[in-house]
């Protein structure tokens, strides 16, 4: 292993362990002081510990518990995710059920809804940090990344769907109040995670160029998908262009509208939304 994959392989255990850090954070100093369910297996294992505190007066670790979901459900999902991406998220979810065990629980405020709101941005950030480094808080995410993967859109609002319904069985079991205000948090979460997580967010690039030949090869050295090219006249200047027109993922575009302009400075390029595409498009699968 070379000295850049050393130093990127160093970097990116780091982040990882942070953005463990900053859920824990948010599980002990908003989740635990308001009382909230967080959703995900961190929200069926935190319903399955109160429970059986309150039901059966049974103590079961939290921590124990979340860490044994997870476990189970990387060996289910092992053959169909990247295999650095396991890696990173059992290093992810391994630092949370540590953290959150010797980690104090340190309410910041008494008001709900701020626990609520700034519990759920906190949480989204921390899985999002981890998302953008190859890396999840594992359970319900393995599968929603697994999803992403092979459909090529993005799964987070499905997920927000499941850990209402969740949060609904915890509305029965413990009172509405606290299950109303968990899915206040939930969706502010997955809010931050939906802007932050680009990697299954598709934009289209418009380029109008002169020099195809050379945008063509810059592009080419930074990604392998395809471009489509189309001969036209400027309306002002009855000069020839050449329009082209590609699809890629959103992370991507700022590197791609880079090394668009070394090759022609004088290049006008337009960036839309893509909602959905139907046929051949290479995603770049996980490490």
């Amino acid at each position: 292993m070379d000295q850049k994959k050393i130093r990127n392989f160093i970097r990116t255990i780091t982040i990882v362990i942070f953005s463990s850090l900053i859920y824990s954070i948010s599980m002990n100093a908003f989740v635990e002081a308001g009382n909230l369910f967080p959703g995900g297996f961190s929200g069926i294992s935190l319903l399955i510990s109160r429970s059986a505190k309150a039901f059966f007066n049974v103590n079961i670790s939290f921590s124990v518990l979340y860490f044994s979901l997870n476990i189970l459900v990387t060996i289910l999902v092992y053959k169909y995710v990247g295999k650095m991406f396991i890696t990173y998220s059992i290093l992810w979810f391994t630092c949370t059920s540590i953290f959150t065990s010797i980690l104090p629980e340190f309410p910041l405020t008494q008001d709900l809804l701020l626990i609520t709101i700034f519990g759920g941005i906190l949480s989204g950030l921390g899985m999002s940090i981890a998302l953008r480094n190859n890396a999840s808080s594992g359970g319900l995410d393995f599968i929603a990344i697994y999803a992403s993967s092979r459909f090529n859109v993005s799964t987070w609002n499905y997920v927000f769907m499941f850990n209402s319904g969740i949060l609904v069985i915890a509305g029965l079991l413990f009172g509405w109040n606290q299950a109303l205000y968990s899915i206040i948090f939930q969706f502010c979460s997955t809010q931050i995670i939906n802007e932050l997580h680009t990697r299954y967010k598709l934009k289209n690039l418009y380029i109008i160029t002169t020099t195809p030949d050379e945008v063509c090869e810059a592009i080419f050295r930074n990604t392998r998908h395809g471009i489509t090219k189309l001969w036209g006249e400027g309306a002002y200047s009855h000069q020839p262009r050449c329009f082209m027109f590609m699809t890629i993922n959103a992370y991507q575009v700022n590197e791609v509208v880079e090394s668009i302009l070394l090759a022609d400075p004088k290049a006008f390029i337009n960036v839309a939304n893509s909602d959905r595409i139907v046929g051949n498009y290479y995603q770049k699968p996980l490490e």
